[in-house]
């Protein structure tokens, strides 16, 4: 990690570590300051929005953002199937093709028999054995039939098998590729809920003022804040004394290294992140590949009690796991929390935590 990251992540950890003071009971943020009026006379303006209207804003674009976030996982989700079925579908191209080659090489050798029969009279091995007129030749003729008989056998046998095989692998192919159908309808139909998630967002952000947004963006700073210090007031902090595995280091040591990089939903780097995508990179740079949605790393990772994490375990977080995010240590998280915001250093507990997973456990 280089001076400056380590400097950046060593003055965003002091700030979360000081949130207990900044969101104590009875700590207020001032409110902007209008701006003053120009002109020879009073210029008319909008009634300012209170506070509480201010909140109400705030629990819209929340749930516009998680909606989007939800969706972003799903959308995640089906574009790792749709990835895995077509690598399927290729590998049983290929074994169909090698299916093909091997059963024209048996139709080649098939009609090399019929060619030799025919040459023959058309009189099979057997009858010419029976009809032989060289007593002395008898054992020789019968080994002969016998391995003729066991040859056209294995032809046989083996071509119905290559043919059954081929039928098999269109059968797959054929199903993969209406998993794959569907799983692309799938990502569609999410990547379209996303966008209406987000463009909804946007367009509320959109209709207010300059001074209204500022405000707006301290009044999520404060909940934050508040979140994060009634975590830490559980006392949880004293009881996280979890040091970080090899691995963890080097996960912790790559999301560092991201901080700053903007947050774009179905990303996974190596310009842009979403949550997910962060953390899925960050142990593959540690050398242990991990699944690639929060929801899946919720489901198939082994869980930790919140008081025995360590840095480089993932927190996730809200009831549907839709939000993951690198603990990092000293209650912080890095994580890439939501469109229009950069991967950032956060208080652990200012999010709703469902729980703690370990990648390397």
């Amino acid at each position: 990690m280089g001076t400056g990251k380590r400097g950046l992540l060593a003055a965003a950890l002091t700030v979360v570590c000081a949130v207990a003071v900044l969101a104590a009971p009875g700590t207020a943020l001032a409110a902007p300051a209008p701006p003053p009026g120009t002109g020879s006379g009073p210029a008319p303006s909008p009634a300012p929005l209170r506070d509480k209207d201010l909140e109400q804003v705030r629990a819209k674009l929340d749930k516009l953002y998680h909606d989007a976030a939800v969706a972003t996982d799903a959308y995640n989700a089906a574009e790792e199937k749709a990835k895995k079925q077509s690598a399927e579908i290729a590998s049983l191209n290929k074994e169909i093709t090698a299916g093909e080659h091997k059963l024209a090489q048996l139709k080649d050798e098939a009609g090399a028999t019929a060619r030799e029969q025919y040459r023959t009279g058309g009189m099979p091995p057997t009858a010419q054995f029976l009809l032989s007129d060289d007593p002395g030749r008898v054992l020789d003729g019968a080994g002969l039939v016998l391995q003729s008989q066991q040859a056209a056998n294995h032809l046989i046998s083996e071509r119905s098998a290559t043919q059954k095989q081929l039928q098999d692998y269109a059968s797959d192919a054929a199903a993969q590729g209406k998993k794959l159908d569907a799983d692309r309808k799938a990502k569609a139909s999410a990547k379209k809920k996303i966008q209406q998630q987000i463009d909804a967002a946007r367009k509320l952000e959109s209709s207010l003022e300059e001074t209204q947004r500022q405000r707006l963006a301290q009044l999520e700073q404060k909940a934050a804040l508040q979140a994060q210090a009634a975590w830490l007031d559980t006392g949880i902090l004293q009881k996280i004394h979890g040091k970080a595995s090899a691995a963890g280091e080097k996960a912790v040591a790559f999301a560092a290294d991201q901080l700053g990089k903007p947050y774009v939903w179905g990303a996974a780097g190596p310009d842009s992140f979403d949550c997910s995508g962060l953390t899925s990179k960050a142990w593959a740079a540690a050398g242990r590949p991990i699944p690639r949605t929060s929801q899946e790393q919720w489901r198939r990772l082994k869980h930790i009690d919140v008081k025995d994490m360590r840095p480089g375990d993932l927190v996730i977080y809200f009831d549907d796991a839709s939000h993951v995010a690198l603990y990092i240590g000293d209650g912080a998280v890095i994580q890439a929390p939501r469109p229009g915001r950069t991967v950032t250093v956060a208080g652990a507990g200012s999010m709703p935590i469902l729980g703690v997973v370990r990648p390397d456990a």
